[in-house]
């Protein structure tokens, strides 16, 4: 809201000078046919024509520059028969007005002679075009230079973030006029270098009004309210952003008792001082001092609506958001995109489509909105086509859309779509910043290419903590334990500090890999190394560790002594690592425990189930689906699925839908020869049914897993990996029998579970049967 205030203030202050071309009719802009004959007559062994005539001349070739008529304006100075440097001038000042700097640069190289005009044009051409190494270069060879030399380098390096540079400029500059001074201000605020511009500030007393504002909000941006109220308190005259201003720092800050006696007492109350308070309520979460504020304001514009709408879709009162949005008198897209957004995040997905289907005009966040609705419904197909549609209207694909593509690829591991994607995000030139390149590395740890993950956060230019978090975690995840810690000692060299998320991820990989020693002193070593005080997930991590190693008694102690009490997850922890290890009084007591916590955790039930079946207690293993019946816990159904030529191919266990039902079941049949050939034998004491040998032998037999890797070997060419996805994780003999048909098939086969994933080649497993 400030910054327009500013922008029209910046305006007022430094009018730019015009010139009156009244008298440049084009009827008179050429010299007249008579006037050159004569002169030609008279003076032909000199020039043909006169001052007078060279002033019309260039004011034709400026008056067709500003009118965008290059080529018209290029025919009058050829056709001159003798130039100034101001017709050079104009038609450089022209062709950089029209983005032509490339005509422009050699126009100026070919000047037979210069002035301190076509120096500074040619300078301020190439701050423009953010050359500034050239343009510093035209600098130091400048014959001489005025303010305008001096203000056009110091706005360059100012206005690309080089404020050092800038400031350098400033220290040398002979004369210094206010434009000097608020650039380099306004360069230190816009950078974060908020001392810099404070003690800039206190060296000088003439500030203007722009500049008090500007001091001001940079204290605002950082937060400073202290230093912004003192800023203000201090000014000698306020304007109407100044109050706006302040305002919106206190109400953006949550001090809304304070932003509202500052409204109450403001002079200027306009459209912009109303909305600041609207906008401060909604960010705070008070919908009822909003709308308050809202129905009293005696003028709106399309902010405050979008604001008031944004406040009721983000506490999911859609029909209070849906009233508004009908009332408004003139909505624009972002009122649509607005509502869109909010019922596709609210789960009404077929609303937002009406909405979508309905727009006067879509941008590409309407696209991406609905894309990412879709995505984050579960609808991914949907969300895949909305993409393929968006290029088709012609739209452009922005950073918003590709991300959404990407992690819908991530979330049902469409591979070859995600490949299909990184190539265009290459061509959009998308593909180095740290936005889509951190959802494009997410996408291929996902989708099991661990090695084009890495080439993907190799080519990161700008790594934030998110982009090592991932390839940590995508590490991690496949477990590659030691590789997730080389990359986290890596991370630890360049100056990005781990934060909670980081080390979740390396607990994590060392718990894939078995790594307790390595665990345990990274865990105790959080606060000391890295300031982080270990929370809950964190201890669960490490109960994760300690269970899976065998360390069950080390596990309950450090549960024990832990400054929270265990929740459902840390409990879960225990009870996997109970099956694991064979420990059946454990088990039942975290299961009771989960039980009470999370009455309906169907996981939780299975994994006891399991236990019990295990040990052969097939009355307690039937006792718990009893259980389960009578509470109404349903158990979450497994399936697998994979991607073969851009499509996905789901299967469930005995599933007999896929139209090579019949292919899939006969090579599972002989597949089943070869395995026992091997040496494999079914783990029938995981089923948790009391039925005779042979069937329990039958019911593991078409597992989905098996029934997707079988279709990968059928109909995948040779060669290339075999990635499964599975909603749950692999049971005990899938994993076994996997591990055999890799070694049968000579195929690697990449399965992704909800914990991890498996590599299985040539009869092994990367997880070491540590999962």
């Amino acid at each position: 809201m400030g910054g327009n205030y500013r922008l029209r203030q910046l305006h007022s202050s430094c009018p730019i000078p015009t010139i009156n071309f009244q008298s440049a009719k084009p009827k008179n802009s050429y010299p007249s046919k008579k006037t050159s004959t004569s002169q030609n007559n008279k003076k032909k062994q000199n020039f043909s024509t006169t001052d007078s005539d060279i002033v019309k001349w260039n004011i034709a070739i400026t008056t067709h520059m500003r009118n965008g008529l290059c080529e018209s304006a290029l025919r009058v100075f050829n056709s001159m028969s003798r130039r100034s440097s101001v017709s050079y001038n104009a038609i450089i000042s022209g062709y950089l007005r029209n983005h032509k700097f490339d005509l422009a640069r050699d126009l100026f190289d070919k000047m037979p002679e210069r002035d301190l005009f076509s120096w500074n044009v040619m300078l301020t051409g190439y701050v423009r075009n953010r050359d500034l190494k050239t343009a510093r270069a035209l600098f130091e060879r400048m014959p001489e230079r005025d303010i305008v030399s001096w203000n056009a380098m110091l706005s360059g390096y100012a206005q690309n973030g080089f404020v050092d540079e800038a400031r350098e400029i400033f220290d040398k500059m002979p004369l210094k006029n206010g434009i000097s001074w608020n650039g380099l201000l306004a360069a230190y605020v816009q950078n974060g270098r908020i001392e810099d511009a404070k003690r800039l500030f206190e060296s000088k007393m003439d500030w203007t009004l722009v500049s008090w504002n500007c001091l001001m909000g940079g204290f605002v941006r950082k937060r400073r309210l202290l230093d912004a109220r003192s800023v203000f308190d201090r000014m000698p005259v306020r304007d109407e952003i100044s109050w706006n201003t302040i305002i919106s720092g206190y109400a953006q800050n949550g001090e809304m008792e304070e932003a509202r006696r500052l409204f109450e007492e403001s002079p200027i109350q306009d459209v912009f001082t109303w909305t600041a308070m609207v906008s401060g309520y909604v960010q705070n979460g008070k919908l009822d001092e909003a709308r308050s504020i809202f129905d009293r304001m005696p003028e709106k514009n399309s902010v405050s609506w979008n604001a008031m709408i944004a406040g009721y879709v983000q506490c999911k009162r859609m029909d209070m958001a849906r009233e508004l949005f009908e009332e408004m008198p003139s909505r624009d897209a972002s009122s649509w995109n607005t509502m869109i957004t909010g019922y596709a995040q609210s789960g009404y997905i077929a609303h937002a489509r009406n909405l979508f289907d309905n727009m006067p005009q879509r941008d590409s966040i309407s696209w991406s909105a609905m894309i990412a609705g879709y995505s984050q419904n579960g609808c991914s197909e949907e969300a895949l086509h909305f993409f393929v549609e968006m290029q088709r209207d012609c739209e452009r694909l922005n950073r918003s859309s590709f991300t959404c593509a990407l992690s819908t690829c991530s979330n049902i591991a469409a591979l070859e779509l995600g490949r299909q994607l990184h190539c265009r995000l290459v061509k959009a030139g998308y593909q180095t910043g740290w936005y889509v390149g951190n959802a494009l590395l997410a996408m291929y740890c996902k989708c099991g290419s661990i090695d084009e993950a890495r080439d993907a956060f190799q080519e990161i230019l700008e790594k934030d903590v998110v982009s090592w978090n991932t390839m940590i975690h995508g590490y991690a995840r496949h477990g590659f334990g030691e590789e997730a810690l080389t990359v986290f000692e890596l991370m630890k060299t360049t100056g990005i500090r781990p934060d909670d998320a980081t080390m979740v991820s390396v607990l994590a990989a060392c718990s894939h890999a078995g790594l307790v020693d390595q665990g345990s002193e990274y865990f105790y070593s959080m606060n000391r190394d890295y300031g982080i005080t270990a929370k809950l997930v964190h201890y669960t991590c490490m109960v994760d560790l300690l269970g899976r190693a065998g360390q069950l008694e080390e596990a309950q102690n450090l549960m024990k002594n832990m400054p929270f009490e265990p929740d459902a997850a840390t409990w879960g922890a225990l009870l996997g690592a109970s099956r694991i290890h064979g420990n059946t009084e454990l088990g039942e007591k975290a299961a009771q425990i989960i039980f009470e916590m999370e009455p309906h955790n169907s996981g939780m039930y299975i994994l006891l189930s399991k236990l019990y079946a295990a040990s052969g207690r097939w009355s307690d293993a039937g006792k718990m689906r009893l259980e389960m019946r009578n509470k109404g816990v349903k158990k979450v159904p497994g399936y697998s699925w994979l991607e073969v030529q851009n499509k996905i191919h789901t299967f469930k266990v005995g599933d007999t839908s896929h139209p090579h039902t019949d292919k899939i079941y006969t090579f599972l049949e002989e597949m089943d020869l070869k395995l026992k050939q091997e040496g494999y034998i079914s783990s029938t004491n995981l089923v948790f049914h009391d039925v005779e040998e042979e069937e329990k032998v039958h019911m593991l037999k078409y597992h989905s897993e098996k029934l997707a890797v079988a279709y990968g070997i059928l109909y995948i060419p040779a060669g290339r990996p075999i990635r499964v996805i599975k909603n749950l994780r692999v049971c005990e003999d899938c994993h076994n029998a996997i591990k055999y048909i890799s070694k049968i098939v000579g195929r690697l086969i990449i399965l992704r579970d909800n914990h991890r994933f498996h590599y299985f080649e040539g009869g092994s497993c990367s997880c070491r049967d540590f999962w």
